[in-house]
């Protein structure tokens, strides 16, 4: 039996862009897709056939896109994806939509848009179909974290901490942004130190650290080539580059490269969790959150298999369950946690690796 088309609804002012979307997906096969100018003929397509997705443009005139994305969550939710620009306004207003129920942002093309380049479509196609299987929740997404700045103490250390004080590595993709907002949100200023990968494009991660460290207590930055692991300190993958950890003496610093997609994505999951594995080995802990695809599974294999400790979020309280799936069915899951109990986990795990290190040192 051959299955139903997914039907996306696109919708976006630029006539290039619609018929763009249009093309990629009737090329790739196993679309239908209708198209509207603007919210208002948005609703009327809506009501005449539902859509599965709605591609999201946030930057229309007569009613833009985030006002539509409020409404819609309100009275009828369906999985949207954003399209939106790389602009310092473009990325702040596409973290505010995922607060407000979308379960993904793609980039939209700056140059060549009538003809998508080859990543842009796969991350385009990716998202979309990780739509289809999202759950979506009316009205605006809980915050875990009071939107407010936080007093932080001030940090005079200026060396990585050393390897056996611990590291967390965690990859997210769909339903990561506010999934990291609460779990980052409910670590402690002396916290172990936390690498993290979150499938995002490029010029929205700076965003969404920033965002984070003005509402977490410990500190967020988006990370930089040489910046140290250090607890009480988050480092966020660059949008479109790889993380990767490496040993240094008596530390582990970070390097941000720009090599070729990984399981499909770039940062990867796979990239960061092989690198921790080789750099800290027993020494760390993984957490693989919500997202689809496989990204990530073989990566906490090979940290698990190196003796470190790793965690899968569970499925009822993932967008998509496809990563913690994946890495579950490939034994690289020590135990599934809900959301909510993840920071707890981490928290447990840095006081069973201090205790260790105790009693090794008496």
């Amino acid at each position: 039996m051959t299955e139903a088309p997914v039907h996306v609804l696109v919708v976006d002012d630029s006539a290039v862009m619609r018929e763009s979307m249009t093309a990629l997906l009737t090329a790739t096969g196993g679309f239908s897709v209708a198209t509207a100018n603007d919210p208002i003929v948005a609703r009327r397509k809506i009501a005449a056939q539902r859509p599965d997705v709605i591609v999201l443009d946030l930057q229309m005139p007569q009613e833009d896109g985030l006002t539509f994305l409020r409404d819609l969550m309100g009275t009828n939710p369906l999985p949207v994806v954003i399209c939106s620009s790389h602009s310092t306004r473009g990325s702040r207003v596409a973290l505010e939509a995922l607060r407000e129920g979308a379960v993904d942002v793609v980039a939209k093309p700056q140059m060549g848009v009538r003809d998508f380049v080859q990543e842009s479509s796969i991350q385009l196609i990716d998202a979309i179909r990780a739509a289809t299987r999202a759950r979506v929740r009316g009205g605006r997404r809980r915050e875990a974290i009071a939107a407010r700045p936080v007093q932080r103490p001030q940090r005079t250390l200026a060396v990585p901490a050393a390897a056996s004080d611990g590291l967390v590595a965690i990859a997210a993709s769909t339903g990561g942004p506010p999934a990291l907002h609460e779990l980052l949100g409910g670590l402690p200023p002396d916290a172990p130190g936390v690498v993290v990968v979150q499938h995002m494009p490029a010029g929205f991660t700076a965003a969404f650290a920033e965002h984070l460290n003005q509402t977490c207590q410990i500190e967020v930055k988006e990370a930089a080539t040489g910046d140290v692991v250090r607890p009480g300190r988050a480092l966020i993958a660059p949008g479109d580059h790889h993380l990767e950890v490496h040993r240094e003496t008596g530390g582990c610093t970070v390097e941000v490269t720009r090599g070729p997609l990984v399981s499909r994505h770039r940062p990867s999951a796979d990239v960061l969790f092989r690198s921790v594995a080789r750099a800290v080995g027993p020494d760390a802990l993984g957490v693989i959150m919500t997202g689809m695809g496989d990204d990530g599974a073989e990566g906490l294999l090979a940290m698990r298999t190196a003796g470190a400790a790793t965690l899968g979020q569970d499925e009822a309280s993932c967008v998509v369950f496809g990563m913690p799936r994946e890495a579950a069915a490939r034994g690289a899951v020590d135990e599934l946690v809900p959301l909510a109990g993840l920071s707890e986990k981490i928290l447990e795990w840095a006081k069973a690796q201090r205790t260790e290190r105790t009693v090794e040192e008496r």
